[in-house]
């Protein structure tokens, strides 16, 4: 008997299945439909031996110091700030838009406080920021939306940004200064050997099985359990019973050069005629040492697997009904980006599992202990990796119980 299914091997399941097994003692089965573990996280090493994300660049940045401690329990940090070019007018561009920005683009040689002037002449003020549009022409105005935003939101969410909730570009800064850093955030690193190892660290623990290639649904009827907690996508656990909830999904293309360097930042934004949205190149964001370099192309795109809900108010609507759904069933906690139908970042996600479980084992998160990260990671550990039932009628392991 298992006290938690946990079904979904990400950030949040993992989270999860690492607290209730270390700090409360409880047994856990989590289970994933992919081949591995980490979620959209997950990095491998491909056929060159470069290090590489297979679902597009995951880059960690909090200011929350008790999830970046907390995740230090599993892998040392690699101090990494991000940083971001767009390809605009034949131009490499630092994006957010800073004061290099608008000098590189209208061949100027303004100040900061010459550019804040700037942005108060372009910027189109709006009695009510409504839309992704109005937050964007509010602040630098019409001309540099269109070159730096409209397609590229486009693209990315299939929509007009005039049709999008103000959330999505809610976030993108304007800066008078030069700091062309994509994320201010206090801490900013990458795990230093990969996702995927501190995932395998995570998960290491004898009350923790693991079942990968696996649909909770082809076990929750033949492995007792007594609570379940579904990082997966909401609509789907309720047989979409109020339709399908909408995402974004993508497509990535994946290239290895024989060449040190791709290109000249970690990443390249597209927001133009391309039909790819941005270009990473891996190398910058691992710090490893290779003699060839691997990038990968993002192709947003409308089928596939879910990565982004769409802030949109008729999907909130939707969401709300399952909400409704998944608040009468005090058997399944519903956690994470798909379950809870939000645009988290990862960190958030680890916020809001060790939430999750404080509220499960019935304390306060305030009282949890807060955690230092290791000075050294000293082994790879080995991770209990258990067959699922498959469509043969083959039969479960004996272990399980």
């Amino acid at each position: 008997m298992f006290d938690y299914l946990i079904v979904g091997a990400g950030f949040a399941g993992s989270v999860l299945a690492e607290r209730l097994a270390n700090g409360s003692g409880k047994k856990v089965l989590i289970c994933d439909r992919r081949p591995h573990i980490a979620g959209n996280a997950y990095d491998y090493y491909n056929d060159e031996g470069v290090l590489i994300h297979k679902y597009g660049p995951h880059i960690f940045h909090t200011n929350s110091r008790e999830v970046f401690d907390y995740l230090g329990r599993f892998t040392e940090w690699r101090e990494y700030q991000h940083r971001v070019l767009a390809c605009v007018d034949g131009m490499l561009l630092p994006i957010p838009i800073n004061l290099d920005t608008i000098n590189k683009l209208y061949g100027l040689n303004l100040t900061a406080f010459e550019v804040e002037d700037f942005f108060k002449k372009v910027a189109e003020p709006c009695d009510q920021v409504r839309t992704s549009e109005d937050v964007v022409v509010s602040k630098v105005g019409r001309e540099l939306y269109e070159k730096f935003f409209r397609n590229y939101t486009r693209k990315q969410w299939g929509l007009d940004p005039s049709e999008l909730d103000a959330s999505v570009t809610s976030r993108v800064p304007t800066r008078t200064n030069r700091d062309d850093r994509y994320f201010t955030d206090t801490y900013q690193a990458m795990p230093k050997h990969g996702y995927t190892r501190m995932f395998e660290k995570m998960l290491d623990h004898p009350n923790i099985k693991v079942m990968l290639n696996c649909d909770y649904r082809e076990i929750v009827d033949t492995i007792p359990f007594r609570e379940m907690i579904y990082t997966g996508p909401v609509d789907a656990f309720f047989d979409y019973v109020y339709g399908k909830l909408p995402y974004r999904s993508l497509e990535f293309r994946h290239e290895t050069h024989d060449t040190e360097r791709f290109q000249s930042a970690p990443v390249v934004n597209y927001p133009n005629e391309q039909a790819y949205t941005r270009i990473t190149e891996f190398k910058y964001l691992t710090g490893q040492e290779h003699r060839k370099t691997s990038v990968v192309y993002e192709y947003p795109q409308a089928e596939g697997d879910p990565y982004y809900p769409i802030p949109r108010k008729e999907n909130a609507e939707i969401y709300g009904k399952y909400k409704t759904l998944a608040d009468a069933r005090p058997d399944v906690h519903f956690v994470g980006r798909l379950a809870t139908y939000k645009y988290y970042n990862m960190d958030q996600i680890v916020a809001q599992a060790l939430t999750e479980y404080g509220k499960i084992v019935g304390m306060k998160r305030r009282e949890a202990t807060v955690f230092k990260a290791p000075a050294v990671e000293k082994r790879r550990l080995p991770l209990t990796v258990l067959p699922a039932v498959n469509g043969n009628g083959k039969s479960l392991p004996t272990n399980l119980s």
